[in-house]
């Protein structure tokens, strides 16, 4: 009869170690890996938003040229220019002007769209699954100015 006390103290004392231990092993990682997903999810939206700003800054520059050319050369110099102004590193981008919205005639309004991509870095997380690369891209339109003078 003292013996089972005796035995149930032994057993409470020696009976939990090294289950902190497990659960560290389990959690830790695990944790580390939602936070590298929250970095991830967190630098794909901020990237996706300055994209946008990008592609706005892009067609309404466009918008307000006078030619196609020149409609082209404003895009493109609007996109480096934001593309700096907005903190963005890709690796590469892409711009697609669509100027046919200026040749509508005096009078009736037309819309020059502007989409922009960037492939933006990720290999510095190291989270598995994870790309190494993402691209983002945004489409924006700006209307043309009904009255603008064509030559």
């Amino acid at each position: 009869m003292t013996r089972l006390p005796r035995l149930r103290r032994l057993m409470r004392r020696g009976g939990d170690r090294g289950s902190s231990s497990l659960e560290a092993a389990i959690v830790v990682p695990a944790f580390f890996l939602f936070v590298g997903l929250l970095i991830y999810a967190g630098r794909t939206s901020v990237a996706h938003q300055g994209v946008e700003a990008v592609a706005y800054d892009a067609a309404r520059s466009a918008s307000i040229a006078r030619t196609h050319a020149e409609a082209h050369t404003r895009a493109q110099a609007a996109v480096e220019y934001a593309l700096v102004a907005q903190g963005l590193r890709c690796a590469s981008h892409d711009l697609d002007v669509d100027t046919s919205g200026l040749d509508k005639p005096v009078g009736q309004p037309g819309m020059v769209t502007a989409t922009v991509s960037c492939t933006i870095d990720l290999r510095d997380l190291a989270v598995p699954g994870v790309p190494g690369q993402a691209t983002v891209s945004a489409t924006m339109s700006a209307v043309v100015d009904a009255y603008r003078a064509t030559s």
